[in-house]
This record gives structure tokens, sequence and C-alpha cells, in this order.
């Protein structure tokens, strides 16, 4: 199953982040790794969101990613929501639906 993490950024967010940026992708990529994380990165032009895509079998992955996300810890995100994706087109889409 796929599940997005949405990230709410806070408005200083770029100003902040050098202070706890490797620790961040340091925990992105053990998911990645673990084949928990397939892709992440934050939404540009305004750089509010951040979208981070899960291959597991449930919500609870992303959430304790987020729970120890020191983006999150630090205030560097303002709210968090996790949310199961249907996906049905892509060489990994978890349904996939080709037509007729």
């Amino acid at each position: 199953m796929h599940f997005l993490l949405t990230y709410d950024l806070a408005p200083d967010y770029l100003e902040r982040r050098a202070e706890f940026r490797n620790e961040h992708l340091k925990l992105a990529w053990e998911a990645q790794e673990r084949g928990e994380m397939v892709l992440a990165g934050a939404l540009d032009d305004p750089a509010d969101r951040a979208l981070l895509l899960f291959n597991c079998d449930s919500a609870e992955t992303p959430q304790l990613f987020a729970a120890k996300d020191p983006y999150v810890t630090n205030g560097l995100v303002r709210a968090f929501h996790v949310r199961r994706w249907n996906t049905t087109v892509g060489d990994i889409a978890t349904n996939p639906v080709r037509p007729d």
C-alpha cells in the first residue's frame, strides 16, 4: 500500500532547516533503505509543504517516521497528515488498473 505523509511547513522552514537537515536526511535514507520510503521532498515556490511517499502495510509507518523526524520535533513542520493513496498507474502502483 502507498501512503502519503504531507508536511505543512513553518514560514521560517528554509531559514531553520540547515540545523536539522542532516539528521532528517539520515532518517529518510534509512527508511528508504528499508524499503518503506519511495520518494520525498519539499514543494518549491513557495516551500510551504513537503510530500513523502511510503510503500508499507499501514499508516503507522509514516506516523512513526514523523514522530521521530527532527523537522517535526523542532517545529519546522506545523502539522502533518497521513493518507492512504490508491495508486493505479505506474510500474510501482499498488492497485494497477489498465484500460480495456
